[in-house]
């Protein structure tokens, strides 16, 4: 028999993502005033900053334009700030600057309130099942 399209673990988990960056980007306009894409960015920069906005686009799991406009819409903003790279003339750093840092703590905390929400009809130790497992899933198909 052929598996049913809506009881794959690949349709089912792109429907929570499609769900998740939903709910995320009404909550990012209404409580920050960012888009998802921008919000995605702050969040990526703030967590592993310094970087290049190629390992923005990683990261951040954006391609490279997504990437470069919002880091330059937030840069407009006056939340992150583009330096020079130090080994690459041609190339820049991103960083948040300080009122990105404010911006970053309020982004940080809608993005633990969402993720609290999704796993919350579970308990805590199928909570702590499904992480390990998505560890192992990570691990196996992309080797982090």
């Amino acid at each position: 028999m052929a598996i049913q399209l809506d009881r794959s673990f690949t349709y089912r988990l792109h429907l929570l993502a499609k769900v998740s960056d939903y709910e995320s980007h009404k909550s990012y306009l209404d409580e920050i005033g960012l888009s998802l894409s921008e919000a995605r960015c702050l969040a990526t920069v703030g967590t592993f900053e310094p970087m290049s906005v190629m390992d923005l686009a990683d990261k951040g799991n954006l391609n490279k334009g997504q990437a470069s406009r919002a880091a330059q819409i937030l840069v407009d903003k006056g939340l992150i700030r583009k330096k020079e790279h130090p080994s690459d003339g041609r190339g820049v750093t991103l960083g948040l600057t300080a009122a990105g840092k404010k911006l970053w703590d309020k982004t940080m905390a809608l993005i633990d309130a969402r993720n609290r929400h999704i796993v919350s009809c579970l308990n805590k130790d199928e909570q702590a099942t499904l992480s390990q497992l998505l560890d192992r899933l990570l691990q196996h198909n992309i080797g982090e």
